[in-house]
């Protein structure tokens, strides 16, 4: 008996039992506002600014009917050549790309104009139509996650990262964040400079615990992304484990730190703290070889400060950026990191 074969029958046994259980549950129209794409669609053609309104919300795929993504592709290809949008140049550009017969011919095009009354609410119209859209991603990647997940030779680590990327795409391609006016900038602006002018200090970031460098950084700002690089066996590790620590253990205003060591474990890392913090010889604190004192020490500096720190440690070997990744984006929704 050939038992590559056999095996091979029963991942494809697998994979379509999967696919009828998916279709027995999500036996539903998938969710669509077929009225709606007319209605911008529509719209597009009769006023002149809508196509701007539009474009900002919706790509082609987000509609449903395949007749619409056609007829908007037309439309974006006349926007980028700079012509207008209306009810003739939309049929030409279709019948350019010999497209025309495949979307209803031109009385649909000019059907899609006659239920338009204006443009009024074509942004909120554009955000149900993107809604309907991210409704019917979601199904998908569900089946998707199914059917792999019924398959023996995936990896489910790979399985969970794989969901979390596809889920992560979605937010990242359809729920950006769009423009601020000057005026709005301006008023945050104005006032976090208010903010800092009452304060009786020069920080306004994260401090890092080095004087002489927050005065040239003014401690870690969002956004920034800081490499520290030397040669080896110089004390990086160690460096960085002291900015981590003095986020996180600050007086007044701790910050949240998310720490991959590659090397280290999270108990050698912890040992490094408790002996900064209590101000004992790492070798005392590694050998277990304290005195009395020392002991109470190690408690009342140490230990006590650094149980209430909100530090997270993650000392998985071999990590990959996959899955750096993954476990950044859950850090950050858990623990606003």
């Amino acid at each position: 008996m050939d038992l590559t074969n056999l095996n091979k029958d029963r991942s494809k046994s697998r994979r379509k039992s999967s696919i009828d259980l998916s279709t027995m549950v999500y036996g539903k129209v998938p969710p669509q506002a077929k009225d709606l794409e007319e209605a911008v669609l529509g719209a597009i053609m009769l006023e002149k600014s809508a196509f701007d309104t539009v474009v900002e919300i919706l790509k082609p795929e987000c509609f449903y009917a395949d007749g619409h993504q056609r007829i908007y592709r037309a439309m974006q290809g006349l926007q980028q050549t700079n012509q207008p949008i209306d009810i003739l140049t939309v049929v030409e550009e279709l019948r350019r790309r010999e497209e025309l017969d495949m979307v209803g011919g031109p009385y649909y095009v000019t059907k899609l104009t006659n239920a338009v009354i204006s443009s009024a609410n074509i942004e909120a119209h554009s955000r149900i139509i993107l809604q309907k859209f991210i409704q019917r991603e979601l199904i998908r990647i569900s089946g998707e996650i199914i059917s792999d997940s019924y398959e023996d030779s995936t990896d489910v680590f790979d399985l969970l990262d794989d969901a979390e990327s596809k889920l992560f795409e979605i937010t990242n391609n359809h729920l950006r964040k769009n423009f601020d006016s000057i005026d709005t900038v301006l008023v945050k602006t104005v006032a976090r400079i208010e903010d800092m002018r009452h304060r009786n200090e020069d920080i306004t970031g994260v401090p890092s615990g080095f004087p002489s460098l927050d005065r040239i950084t003014y401690g870690w700002q969002n956004t920034d992304l800081i490499i520290l690089a030397a040669r080896p066996s110089v004390g990086k590790t160690a460096f960085a484990l002291n900015l981590a620590r003095h986020a996180c253990l600050h007086p007044t205003k701790p910050t949240a730190v998310a720490f991959f060591s590659l090397e280290m474990s999270a108990g050698q890392l912890v040992q490094r703290i408790l002996s900064a913090e209590s101000e004992i010889w790492l070798e005392k604190i590694a050998r277990g070889k304290l005195s009395d004192a020392e002991v109470v020490q190690l408690y009342q500096k140490g230990i006590n400060k650094l149980a209430k720190a909100p530090m997270y440690i993650d000392d998985t070997a071999a990590l990959n950026i996959f899955e750096l990744r993954a476990k950044c984006r859950r850090l950050k929704n858990k623990h606003n990191i």
